[in-house]
């Protein structure tokens, strides 16, 4: 599954006694890492797993091509943080976005409906950019979009909630799931796992043991979507994910999310400060419990089916990179290193739209006016790099010329 994926991210928190009458300023930050989330997974373009293959004894393309693609089932590389990244800052943004809401004075129905219509709209959006190419809508409700989508409405009403009632509710959410899981019924010893998509080949990645529950595609979410999407019009019937990616991934989703909450509340409420603090506290604590669950074989690491575990890993994660854009950003005051990326994360639904829509046309026209001659000036190996490279120039580009003209997509 591609990664390929505005909300207000200025603003005072829902309890702040900042006036209403008064704009605070954008959290540059926050769009610098969400600009560095989008152009990683834009980045797709550079197709490093193809240099290195060109360069089968080089470790230094092997390690840029590993964290370039998703890992097989467990643990994970840097590709795999883009979805909970934009995820979790989905969370951050909520608090800003309804406290602009409140100045504008927008009734809590009228929000409400909003951020209904909001969350129909990214299901939507999702479902269409996946149908790219298909003779038929394709629904299906595993990507960044839906998967956020799914989760947002439910995020919204727990931003109304007292604290210690959103701390319930996200621990609520991870022990129900994990328990769901725990207690669906492992598959019998001679299960063929070769008719759910699982090769011979992929065998080495099973777990075994009560982390089994959590296999590929013999688990409860591979269960629910056998029956769930077949409810949908379908060339064929739906019988498994080959990656493993499941609808009901949105539900410990929501637990990112809920991270996202409580580090978007922290910073409103400490501002002009930053809590370095508790956000290195919050990191260190959820890292340690995810690493802990893993190893004590209570729930495994696995991003691609989105376990507690690693909701508590990821969100650890997040709140680390969180604390370092707010370290570089705003309190060494580095702008301008952070503005090639805000120029990115604050259109970011543009640019998930752009990488899904503009990668074929651009490519296709580079090689029509450049041609190889141009394109392997470093060697046929480099060609990909050299390629996605200039791809990912002009998207860049065409962001910067939004930005100049203060075009934000927004939903």
């Amino acid at each position: 599954m591609s990664d390929r994926k505005q909300l207000d991210t200025g603003g005072a928190d829902i309890e702040s006694s900042t006036p209403l009458l008064t704009k605070p300023p954008r959290n540059v930050a926050v769009d610098a890492y969400r600009g560095l989330v989008m152009l990683l997974m834009m980045a797709e373009v550079l197709r490093l797993s193809a240099v290195a293959r060109a360069y089968p004894n080089s470790l230094f393309w092997h390690i840029l091509a590993f964290n370039q693609t998703h890992v097989e089932w467990t643990w994970f590389g840097l590709h795999d943080l883009i979805q909970p990244s934009f995820t979790f800052l989905v969370g951050v943004a909520l608090p800003y976005s309804i406290r602009s809401r409140q100045r504008k004075g927008e009734t809590f129905a009228h929000s409400l409906a909003h951020t209904i219509i909001r969350s129909f709209i990214l299901i939507a959006l999702g479902i269409f950019l996946r149908s790219i190419g298909k003779p038929i809508t394709y629904f299906t409700f595993e990507d960044t979009l839906t998967q956020i989508g799914l989760g947002y409405t439910f995020a919204f009403l727990l931003a109304w909630c007292k604290p210690r009632w959103q701390w319930i509710a996200f621990a609520a959410i991870l022990f129900g799931y994990w328990l769901a899981w725990a207690l669906y019924p492992l598959p019998p010893a001679n299960f063929d796992y070769a008719s759910v998509g699982v090769t011979p080949e992929w065998h080495s990645h099973l777990l075994h043991g009560f982390a089994a529950h959590w296999n590929k595609n013999a688990n409860l979410g591979q269960a629910f979507d056998v029956w769930f999407l077949n409810l949908f019009p379908r060339t064929s019937p739906f019988l498994f994910n080959r990656g493993g990616y499941l609808t009901l991934s949105f539900i410990p989703t929501l637990g990112t999310m809920l991270l996202g909450l409580f580090a978007g509340r922290w910073l409103i409420a400490s501002a002009p400060q930053i809590p370095f603090r508790r956000l290195l506290i919050a990191a260190t604590a959820l890292t340690a419990g995810g690493v802990l669950l893993h190893v004590l074989g209570i729930n495994p690491i696995v991003k691609r089916i989105w376990t507690p575990a690693w909701t508590l890993f990821s969100g650890g994660l997040c709140f680390y990179i969180l604390a370092a854009f707010l370290w570089l950003v705003d309190k060494h005051k580095q702008h301008r290193l952070a503005f090639p990326l805000v120029v990115v994360g604050m259109n970011s639904i543009a640019a998930y739209l752009i990488a899904h829509l503009w990668e074929d046309f651009v490519e296709s026209s580079l090689r029509t006016h450049l041609g190889d001659r141009v394109l392997n000036i470093f060697g046929t190996g480099l060609q990909p790099l050299l390629l996605g490279g200039l791809t990912l120039l002009i998207y860049w580009y065409a962001l910067y010329w939004m930005y100049r003209r203060n075009i934000f997509l927004r939903i």
